[in-house]
This record gives C-alpha cells, structure tokens and sequence, in this order.
C-alpha cells in the first residue's frame, strides 16, 4: 500500500550541459527525428522502459499546434512596475484529463524551456528542465492542471515545450499531448503563488476583512456590555498588527524547509490567532479590563474572522483537501496541483461561523462571563472540529499523536464548560 498522499505534486529542475557547436548544427536535424520519434516512443521517465507497454497517445482531431497551445499555459502578470524586479521566472501548467475508469497511476511531467535568441553563445543559462509528478491520480477525478515553477531565469522571453505520460514503466505508459508555448519572465515571488484556481491576493485580503468584522462585533458587544469599546478597540488594533507578526513566525516555525525571510515568507492564521488572543490578554490586563468579559465579547469576532480567513485559503491555495471523484468534490488548487478535491476549507469555515454565531447569540442573551466561559467553550470546540477535519486535508501528518492529544483536550474542556454551566445555573 501506497503511503503518499493523493494527488501530490513532486519537482525538480535539471540545468543541461551547455551545447557544442557541433550539436548545435546538427539541431534541425535532431528536431526532425526527435518529431518522428514522438509516434513511437513515450517520454523519459527516468527508469527503464524496454520492458514497458507503450500506449498510443489519444489522436486528437484539432491542428497539432493548437493542441499543445492548450494543454500549456505559462503564469502571465501585468504589472509594470516589477517588470524589472528580480529574481525572475516562469510559471508552467499542463492541463490533463485523468482516467475515467481502471487503477490509480502516476502522472509525470518534464518541462523543457530555451531561451529566446540569447545574447552569445547560448550556455547552461539559457535552457531549463523541470520534472513534476502527481502521484496517485485517482480515475474520475476529471481536469487536472499540474504546475511547476523554473525560478532564477535569465529575465526574457523562453521557448517551453511540455510531455506528459500516465504511468511508470517497467508498467503501462500512456503518451500524453505535447504542450508547446512561448511566455515572458516574471517576478519570481509571484510566480510561486500563482496557478489556475488560485487569486492573488486572496488569502491577505479575506483576513484583512475577517479582522475588520472580527473587531466590529467585539466593539458592538462591548458597548452592549458597558465595557470601554475605545480602549478595547485600541488593543484589537494592535492585536491584529502583531497577529501578522505571529501567522508569518508561525509559517517559519511550520515551514523550515522553505529558506526564506520573514518578510517574503507566507502565513498562518493559526499564527495570527495566537498572537492576537496574546495581546488581548496582556493589554486587557494592563489597561485594568475585566479579562473574562473581554474575552467572552472577543470569542464571536474572532469565529468570524476565521471563517472568512478560511475562505481566502480555498481561493488562496493553501490548506487545501484531498484529491477526490467524489460529485461533492470542487475543483480548487494547492498552487502546484489543481484538481477536484474535499473543500476542507469551506468546512472548516462553516465550523467557525457556526461557533461564532452561536457564541453572538449566547453573549447577547446572557451576558458575558467573568471566567470567560463562552470564549473557553466555542475555541475550545473550533480546535476540536478542526482535528476531525485534519485528515481531509492534502497534507502529511506532522506528529504520531498531537491530533489524538488535542481531540482529547479540547473535548474535555468542552465538557467540563458545559457541565459547570449547568450547575451554575
């Protein structure tokens, strides 16, 4: 049994030796047997493929060139003012249709780029080889766009072709379409987040707005509540200013294989959430406020604006579900596979939302508590459904035990909230 995840993307990039004069006259050449060969044999995959079934590519009845103009596509941005900036470098996906029916197999891509008219003799620079591999590929589960980044290119325009095979030899290989596309360098930081299914910008933006909601409920219910909401807005303010601080450490923290700065780094609202419930205990403390109440009107704001972060990691392209065939299934990407998958994210947000309402309406009822009973119960109980929603998600577990441990804290401090407001009342 297979112990990788479904539908993960896999890349590495090969810098070729640089051309002799020799193979570069005899160029036109080996284009034309390298075409001819295309009818006969499959793509490289890196094993031995003597002993493998090839199967014939899909004949498909539309001009070739249009053909490979589709099934590639390079990551475009029209930004005037990073033109210049650097690094530079492309964004390449190759567009597939996955098996309707039959086992599970292997999708692998090689994409190839040159350099257009380079200045000189072109060198080791001027050409690129990047391999991606999605590993399984369930049947059913239709469009698949697999994309692979070529980072710290010579800024200009390259020339890129694309195979694609399903299949591992010494097993069945399928020859896919050849992509072929000319595309312009970029700046190589928006590359890495840009794909089909995913908007740039998404995730920033719906946290912005889910901070702005969060701290306009927390206000309202504050002046419901006769706390002083200016003071307590003042602590928000700065709780959602070191929240960023805290959701980009908490990335690094998460994410050490990714040597990056804190300033180019991604995010994490788990990080932002931390910090942000940190200052508001420690600015509530020292402006004199009522912890506890202040922590019972901040329980709803903050459940919104998870909910509504949330929906920028579905659009964002991170935190995202597993591969599925499932009808229930949406399309959305993980910046490197987009294919139809478990909306994890929206589910994780209907979580948060339904909490976060549940605890407006109970705030509104009764009151906040000065134990901060409310806030204590609804996180509580957002921490338990995201453990059970962990295993939807595309990703590795990290630790043999934590969700175990964390189901069973949090689920006994649900309770224990629970049964205490029962004997209270």
């Amino acid at each position: 049994m297979s112990t990788k995840r479904q539908g993960h993307a896999s890349q590495s990039r090969v810098r070729p030796q640089p051309e002799t004069v020799s193979q570069r006259a005899l160029a036109p050449f080996a284009a034309t047997l390298a075409a001819q060969a295309t009818t006969t044999s499959p793509p490289r995959t890196g094993l031995q493929e003597s002993a493998s079934r090839v199967e014939p590519a899909v004949r498909d009845p539309r001009p070739a060139a249009a053909v490979a103009a589709e099934v590639l596509q390079i990551t475009t941005f029209g930004c005037g003012a990073l033109a210049e900036a650097e690094p530079h470098g492309l964004g390449l996906t190759y567009w597939v249709d996955a098996p309707e029916d039959g086992p599970s197999t292997q999708l692998n891509v090689r994409f190839i780029g040159r350099r257009v008219h380079p200045a000189g003799t072109p060198g080791a620079d001027d050409t690129f080889v990047v391999d991606a591999s999605v590993d399984p590929v369930l049947p059913g589960v239709g469009r698949i766009a697999v994309t692979a980044h070529a980072l710290d290119l010579v800024p200009g325009e390259w020339q890129v072709t694309a195979t694609a095979s399903f299949g591992v030899a010494p097993g069945p290989v399928r020859r896919l379409p050849r992509g072929s596309a000319v595309g312009t360098t970029v700046f190589a930081p928006v590359v890495r987040v840009r794909a089909p299914g995913v908007r740039l910008g998404a995730w920033p933006a719906m946290v912005a707005l889910g901070a702005l909601v969060g701290v306009s409920t927390q206000a309202f219910l504050a002046s419901h509540n006769g706390l002083p909401a200016a003071r307590l807005l003042a602590i928000s303010v700065a709780a959602c200013l070191l929240g960023v601080i805290g959701a980009k450490v908490y990335y690094l923290l998460t994410h050490r294989e990714e040597k990056r700065s804190l300033l180019t780094v991604g995010m994490s609202l788990q990080g932002f959430v931390l910090a942000a419930i940190t200052t508001v205990v420690v600015g509530s403390i020292i402006g004199g406020l009522p912890l506890g109440e202040v922590l019972d009107v901040t329980a709803p704001g903050l459940l919104f604006g998870a909910a509504i972060g949330r929906l920028g990691c579905f659009f964002g392209g991170c935190c995202a579900g597993r591969p599925t065939a499932s009808r229930w299934g949406l399309w959305s990407s993980n910046r490197s596979v987009g294919i139809r998958r478990i909306p994890v994210q929206l589910m994780d947000s209907a979580v948060a939302g339904t909490l976060g309402m549940a605890a407006l309406v109970l705030i509104v009822i009764a009151g906040p508590s000065t134990s901060a009973g409310v806030f204590l119960t609804m996180i509580a109980a957002y921490m338990f459904g995201r453990q059970l929603l962990f295993p939807l998600r595309d990703l590795p577990r990290r630790t043999a035990h934590g969700r175990v441990v964390m189901l069973a804290l949090t689920g006994a401090v649900v309770l224990a909230e629970v049964t205490l407001a029962g004997l209270v009342r």
